[in-house]
């Protein structure tokens, strides 16, 4: 007779690991596991690996465990000393002690990109407004992408849309709509981290609806319209993008340009 698990898992075999970690298979058996928090286990970042695989800023998870126990790595402009918190999509992660800032967001092949932003960039992010409802004693709030909880929001916010979000404050300075003719990234499926402007949008009743997207090089795709993030108003995007702007390029394309980058250097 099978016993049922108690509890939550609490471990995270390296193979099982999300591949955009870009983690190696032979380093080991296990892969950090994400503590619970405003991003999905296969959909977010670990601090650790943030700051050990990708900025090596430490060569190992003691050094991560020191820098985040001294309150030098802030998250959305709040102190983590939890080494495994999952940073995600649109999240800025300041190291005030070096002035350095990034920005989470991806790259045309799907993995996250950690770009450098400026400290005037760093004070604000989007957020996707996910639901909309009316709470307990007839309080409306919205919720967005990574959790957060918005009261008494502006009445013509809908699900969908993008709010510019002020980090010190937690209130939304700006709305940007989810319509034809704005600016968006795709955050989930096979088009993943590219960037365009929304050309169409279906409805399918009983299954999922439909965006049309072309990009700055005329290419056109489809997606579903839960893939699509909203970043700008028209052509121009609310935060900077990582190199290539969002745009994919054939794997010859690709193979031509590294090339390029190999005998200049």
């Amino acid at each position: 007779q099978d016993k049922m698990p108690r509890g939550p898992k609490k471990h995270l075999k390296r193979l099982n690991a999300p591949s955009h970690w870009m983690l190696d298979k032979m380093s080991g058996i296990f892969a950090p596991r994400p503590s619970s928090g405003p991003h999905k286990l296969r959909e977010c970042l670990p601090l650790v690996i943030l700051l050990r695989n990708r900025l090596k800023y430490a060569l190992n998870s003691r050094e991560v465990q020191s820098i985040a126990m001294q309150r030098q790595v802030f998250v959305d402009g709040k102190v983590r000393t939890d080494t495994r918190f999952p940073a995600g999509f649109m999240d800025v992660i300041s190291l005030p002690a070096i002035s350095e800032s990034y920005r989470l967001l991806y790259d045309v092949k799907g993995r996250y990109a950690i770009h450098a932003i400026k400290e005037e960039e760093a004070k604000y992010k989007l957020c996707k407004i996910k639901d909309k409802k009316i709470g307990p004693g007839g309080i409306p709030f919205i919720v967005t992408h990574d959790g957060r909880t918005i009261r008494y929001p502006d009445p013509s916010y809908n699900i969908d849309d993008t709010i510019k979000l002020d980090l010190a404050t937690g209130k939304p300075t700006l709305r940007v709509s989810f319509e034809v003719g704005n600016l968006c990234m795709i955050v989930g499926g096979r088009n993943l981290g590219r960037v365009g402007v929304i050309e169409k949008k279906e409805r399918h009743p009983g299954t999922f609806d439909v965006v049309e997207v072309k990009d700055a090089a005329g290419h056109k795709f489809v997606t579903r319209a839960s893939n699509v993030f909203v970043i700008g108003s028209g052509t121009k995007s609310l935060v900077s993008l990582p190199k290539r702007k969002g745009i994919k390029i054939s794997i010859m394309e690709d193979a031509l340009y590294r090339e390029k980058q190999n005998k200049g250097k």
